[in-house]
């Protein structure tokens, strides 16, 4: 064996050994210079160690110590002690805390926006049945007595008048049509139908009343401004009598529509079982299903909180509705009213968990963040505060269901055609009631009005859109009076904000001249959630005419339909 070392060792000075030790290991590696002097000078140092005949390389050597290293302790003790940081990726998770925090903050700018507009809705509502028949009566005695005083305008009545006497007509006629509608013959018809059946027909009633609300709204202001519109201009319409006949039939029919789903509700609430009731709280939970994973801007979900404000409002008409029928069927026992209270509290209760648990997955989907609740809100202000403008365009129960599809006159007949039918009036001191009655709603309405005008001044004021009501002066000095024209439409300069408002509320509108520049101007710097047009960028200052119309359809450009042209993907 020593000799066979000895005979080796040469071998590998010489380059043969050499060229084999590269065959073998596969670096490469070059000779030495002196590596073929056939055995002449000190042999280089051994760089591989012989095992049963093969040459191992480091990297082999390497390799082995690495899995010998590898066990299961070791892979352990790695996972157990492995170690990360959150500041690399700092403004992702930021983001996503400020995610949480938005969801934490949407039911209450949420409530907050449904409380603003139920009682906006109430008022309008409220409005029907309390300041609505005086004035139809003033405008009834104004046209009465007009002989008596000489014709001084061209008009015999004002358009405001002439709208309320037409509200007024449309609302007799339907209630006296309603009687003809038997209410105990239609709930013992849709008692009589299988749970199945009823729950299909309380989602087409659902998809058939917001086809009312949209298509019924334009029916009744085709019929307002075909009343009103000047004499002069060409005559491009069918008539005011087709017109109004499209109204009654309109509100008849979204009447009786209403009526049938307080029916449905009606039976749900009386049924054995409560699994009707069951399915129709569930069906709410079908619409985070149809609106959560669809793609939503700031202008749509606008008109689906109106949607659901409307939506909420009406059902708590719907609730009050079966309780008065109930209540009659038991004469009037108030043990029974306790009875409907569990489910009146759950149906309550499951609207505004999926009306929470919706906005808030749209916003988060979104990246929508929670103020803007409060900007929806400032919007509803705005309408309310420039509708009580002297040269305000519309009526403000006209503005609230162009902005939230709630038409209060269908919902009006139905009620009136239930409480007259539930309570019987008899004797002077019933009668006594119902006008006690009648002042308190009266009073209610007037209380509820000026709250709400308070708080829309003041969400008008922190969203800064009070410029949009009255245009400043742009030429006078704070020192120097404004010229005549500029004191017919702006307040003077040394009143304040609430008291010009305040003055616009008690004073009567007047029919505007043509060299009056209006209040309502279009403000270039603040379009506040409406959706721009075209033509709208290229309106110049040329006159004041245009500039009230642009400013009209800037205000008007995002109603409760305007979803229909801005289409969710």
């Amino acid at each position: 064996m020593a000799g066979v070392r000895d005979a080796a060792a040469p071998g590998e000075g010489s380059g043969g050994g050499g060229a084999d030790g590269r065959e073998l290991d596969g670096r490469g590696e070059a000779e030495q210079p002196g590596g073929g002097g056939g055995g002449h000078g000190p042999p280089p140092a051994p760089q591989h160690t012989e095992t049963l005949g093969f040459y191992e390389s480091d990297r082999r050597r390497e390799r082995r110590r690495s899995r010998a290293e590898l066990s299961l302790l070791r892979f352990l003790s790695a996972e157990l002690t492995r170690g990360y940081f959150l500041e690399h990726n700092e403004a992702k998770y930021t983001e996503r805390r400020e995610r949480v925090y938005t969801c934490m903050r949407i039911p209450r700018e949420l409530e907050k926006l449904m409380v603003f507009g139920i009682f906006l809705c109430l008022d309008a509502f409220l409005y029907v049945f309390t300041l609505l028949p005086l004035r139809v009566f003033l405008a009834l005695f104004r046209l009465f007595t007009l002989p008596c005083y000489g014709l001084r305008d061209r008009r015999l009545l004002q358009p405001a008048q002439v709208c309320d006497i037409l509200k007024g007509v449309i609302l007799v006629i339907c209630y006296f049509m309603m009687h003809y509608v038997d209410y105990s013959m239609m709930y013992h018809l849709i008692r009589g139908q299988s749970v199945i059946k009823l729950y299909i027909i309380y989602n087409m009633l659902e998809v058939a009343d917001r086809l009312f609300s949209s298509f019924g709204q334009d029916i009744l202001d085709a019929l307002y401004w075909t009343a009103t519109e000047p004499k002069e201009r060409k005559r491009a319409h069918i008539g005011v009598i087709p017109h109004f006949f499209m109204a009654v039939l309109y509100v008849f029919l979204h009447a009786i529509l209403i009526m049938v789903q307080a029916t449905t509700l009606n039976v749900a609430f009386n049924s054995h079982n409560k699994s009707l009731l069951t399915i129709m709280m569930s069906n709410n939970f079908v619409e985070i299903k149809g609106s959560v994973f669809k793609k939503f801007e700031k202008n749509n979900l606008f008109q689906m909180s109106n949607s659901d404000i409307k939506e909420r409002f009406t059902n708590y008409v719907l609730l009050l509705i079966v309780c008065l029928r109930n209540m009659e069927q038991f004469s009037w026992n108030p043990d029974h009213l306790w009875v409907l209270f569990p489910d009146v509290c759950m149906v309550i209760a499951s609207e505004t968990a999926v009306d929470i648990v919706k906005h808030a997955f749209i916003t988060k989907f979104n990246d929508i963040t929670a103020d803007v609740y409060s900007e929806y809100r400032a919007s509803l202000a705005f309408d309310l505060v420039s509708s009580r403008q002297k040269n305000a365009y519309t009526d403000y129960s006209d503005s609230v269901a162009r902005r939230m599809g709630f038409i209060p006159l269908p919902l009006a007949v139905l009620l009136i055609r239930v409480v007259t039918s539930s309570i019987k009036v008899q004797g002077i001191l019933s009668y006594a009631c119902v006008i006690l009655f009648y002042l308190g709603l009266i009073s209610l309405k007037v209380l509820n009005s000026i709250v709400l005008l308070g708080k829309s001044c003041q969400y008008v004021k922190e969203a800064k859109m009070e410029e949009k009501l009255f245009n400043p002066p742009p030429a006078s000095a704070p020192g120097k009076p404004p010229n005549k024209s500029q004191n017919k439409c702006k307040p003077a300069q040394g009143i304040s904000t609430e008291e010009n408002l305040s003055a616009s509320v008690t004073s009567q509108p007047v029919h505007p001249k043509e060299n009056v520049i209006p209040l309502l101007v279009a403000s270039s710097s603040d379009q506040f959630l409406t959706t721009p047009d075209g033509d709208e960028k290229d309106i110049t200052q040329e006159s004041s005419e245009l500039k009230h119309r642009s400013s009209k359809k800037d205000l008007l450009e995002v109603d409760r339909f305007t979803i229909c042209g801005n289409r969710i993907d």
